[in-house]
């Protein structure tokens, strides 16, 4: 205790103990409070406060709290004082007082509800002694420390002369204090007194101790139950030693039990189906025996359902607890009727059969969309059969029908604009023609202006007003080839469009929406230049959600054959020829090039090929990469690949005006004599060195009209 006054009342008695009666007094209210239940705390508190006070002739009392979970927000929960007190003697400049919510009406009675404050503002050293756990005892108000002047002044202002704080502590835990207030004179505060009245705090800590606690139990309980009945599930548990069980209503609900149904583990067992019952009996002997949590699902015969015999699935979960105090275990857990799900994984079952017919299926879907599509002749088709190309052909349908952003990969050359154009023919906005922006063509000080429109006068030269790309794809989709070489100053707006679909003309403060679907393709690296900071990372997200790469030519080789025979008729066609063959020779070259420039490449070889054909006999010239490739070899080597390839295009015919000496300029003696030198073999004549009869090698990806 901290009793600063060295100079006190001469007319108070200083012997210090309490009032006569003063002991049974106390006697009497801590029988009360034996067995007290939680609703009559606060009254027997109250009622308490005023007895003592009335009997030690104190004018008021006042019980705080600190809020749970605070150090220094404290609330106040009882208050007594004496009628006789108006208004508690405040001092008129108590006035200035009411921002701190700590004011009470005029005739000094208690609020209804707590009130709460700052007490580390308003009473920091008080405070900090009640977290001591220390009685302080202040007897005259005009004697309080310098360094308690704000306390000072507070207490002043309403009117106290002497006070006594002491600590509520109940095992341990520090709840709040309660004070002792004197308003009409100072007041000593002997020993003995400050002991019995903090007898008086313990008593009040303990039962708003146990108040807080039984709270907070009814609490989690009232929390329990809700979670419980939220999940829709029983609750129950089984004291190991006693076999006594408690169950909730839902419990009782799942296992037909009625409410005063004594349960135990026999009339448990007996519900269950008895097939279920040896599996059942398993799990809990080995979590009880291991302590790690089971799981079981078993059926019920349901009293409810029809002759009793309906069948529904209940699934139990649970664990041991271990109480460390007592010794005991509880094994305890929750039940859940899981009938429905198991209904729908019967279904399930059933249905994986369909899911397996439709996934051996694919390759036939795969097959009728390309039979869909190959009737369309151009050379603006997706052609081939291989595993690469279908794998690409599947992602591209499967994404058409949606509004997501499509990132197209792929090296120059592969037909990434054409799968572009089919994903927005296979689209619901195929009505729309789609708007295609080659970002690498366009100066990088008009491309702003050309995605995104302009204003008259934007800049100099803008003599007029002009819709963007992004406002002509309002309603279709847009095509953003070589999307890479955006510069790095217009991809906020482009991720703007992406996620908002909103943006402004240059020149212009206007925002302006659109409805667009966004198709973009790009040759390079997008994730490297993304860690190399030449590329926006959230624009690399943004465009990323459903990735599909075009697979380059040399990845695809069985395809070459038909793609070769494609571009045959389509530009004999358009030059008037008629082409039916092409040697095997010129067709495994072409099948083993490289192809650097990917079906690009290809259909410009082609095309050559065709205006050098003269017959019916398609003349190759090899790639110029065979002869590149050609020049680390001899001499010897080059000259005998160069015979070998003017003999494939003659079909070994060496004589005459289109024969491979008049090609070469030699006269056909000397022709024979290096093809002996050089040991060239005619290759055997195979019978698949002409043109299919039917286009049915020819599957495609037709874009829809």
């Amino acid at each position: 205790m901290t009793n600063f006054l060295s100079q006190v009342n001469p007319d108070i008695p200083q012997d210090g103990e309490p009032p006569l009666g003063f002991e049974t007094l106390l006697a009497d209210l801590f029988a009360n409070f034996v067995n007290l239940p939680a609703e009559a705390v606060d009254h027997e508190i109250e009622k308490a406060i005023q007895q003592v006070c009335e009997s030690l002739g104190i004018d008021r009392s006042t019980l705080w709290q600190i809020a749970p979970g605070t150090v220094d927000n404290i609330y106040l929960t009882h208050a007594w004082n004496d009628p006789a007190v108006q208004g508690f003697n405040r001092h008129p400049e108590s006035a200035a007082l009411t921002d701190t919510k700590w004011v009470l009406d005029g005739a000094g009675a208690p609020p209804l509800t707590p009130m709460g404050m700052d007490g580390l503002t308003f009473f920091p050293q008080l405070l900090e002694i009640v977290r001591q756990r220390k009685a302080h005892a202040i007897p005259d108000v005009d004697l309080m420390p310098p360094e308690m002047a704000r306390e000072k002044e507070l207490v002043r202002r309403f009117g106290l002369r002497a006070a006594l704080i002491v600590p509520l502590v109940s095992g341990g835990e520090l709840i709040g204090g309660v004070s002792f207030e004197m308003h009409r004179h100072p007041r000593p505060w002997p020993t003995k007194l400050v002991q019995r009245l903090e007898v008086v705090a313990q008593a009040f800590a303990a039962m708003l101790l146990r108040r807080r606690t039984e709270v907070a139990l009814r609490q989690s309980k009232a929390r329990m139950d809700l979670a419980a009945a939220g999940a829709n599930v029983g609750l129950w548990s089984v004291d190991l030693a006693t076999n006594a069980w408690w169950v909730t209503d839902k419990s009782r609900e799942l296992f037909g039990f009625a409410p005063d149904t004594v349960v135990t583990w026999e009339r448990i067992m007996a519900a269950i189906e008895p097939q279920d019952r040896p599996q059942v009996q398993q799990v809990i002997d080995a979590t009880i025996a291991s302590g790690i949590d089971g799981a079981v699902e078993y059926r019920l015969l349901d009293p409810a359902g029809p002759g009793g015999g309906k069948v529904r699935w209940l699934m139990s979960r649970a664990h041991v607890h271990r109480d460390t105090l007592t010794g005991g275990s509880q094994f305890m857990g929750i039940t859940a009727d899981v009938t429905g799900r198991k209904a729908h994984e019967q279904e399930l079952t059933v249905a994986l059969d369909e899911v397996q017919r439709l996934r051996a299926a694919l390759e036939q879907e795969n097959t009728q969309l390309r039979e869909h599509l190959r009737d369309y002749e151009g050379t603006d088709a997706i052609i081939g059969e291989s595993a690469a190309i279908l794998k690409t052909l599947t992602e591209a349908q499967r994404v058409a029908p949606t509004d997501s952003a499509v990132l197209i990969s792929g090296e120059t050359g592969t037909g990434k604009e054409l799968l572009a154009d089919a994903i927005h023919r296979l689209s619901p906005r195929a009505g729309h023609n789609m708007i295609k922006v080659n970002c690498a063509a366009l100066p990088p000080s008009l491309i702003e202006s050309e995605l995104f429109g302009r204003e008259r006068g934007a800049y100099t030269g803008a003599m007029t007003q002009q819709p963007g790309r992004f406002e002509a794809a309002d309603g279709s989709t847009i095509f953003l080839d070589e999307i890479a070489e955006l510069p790095l100053e217009l991809q906020p707006k482009l991720l703007r469009v992406l996620q908002e679909g909103q943006f402004e003309r240059l020149g212009s403060n206007r925002v302006r929406t659109v409805n667009v679907r966004i198709v973009a393709a790009t040759n390079r690296d997008l994730e490297t230049m993304v860690k190399e900071q030449r590329f926006r990372a959230d624009l690399h997200y943004r465009l990323n959600v459903f990735p599909i790469t075009v697979p380059p030519l040399r990845e695809r080789r069985e395809d070459i054959p038909l793609l070769v025979w494609k571009f045959v008729r389509h530009f004999a066609t358009k030059m008037g020829k008629a082409i039916d063959s092409i040697p095997r020779p010129a067709m495994e070259a072409l099948k083993h090039y490289a192809w650097p420039g990917n079906i690009r490449e290809l259909r410009n070889l082609i095309e050559r090929a065709v205006i050098l054909s003269d017959g019916k006999v398609l003349r190759v010239q090899l790639p110029t990469a065979g002869a590149l490739a050609a020049a680390a070899q001899t001499l010897v080597e080059v000259e005998r690949q160069h015979i070998l390839a003017v003999l494939a295009q003659t079909q070994w015919r060496i004589s005459g005006v289109n024969g491979a000496a008049a090609l070469l300029g030699l006269v056909p003696t000397t022709l024979h004599s290096k093809i002996k030198k050089l040991r060239i073999l005619r290759p055997a004549e195979r019978p698949d060195t002409h043109a299919p009869r039917t286009s049915a090698r020819e599957p495609m990806m037709r874009q829809k009209h």
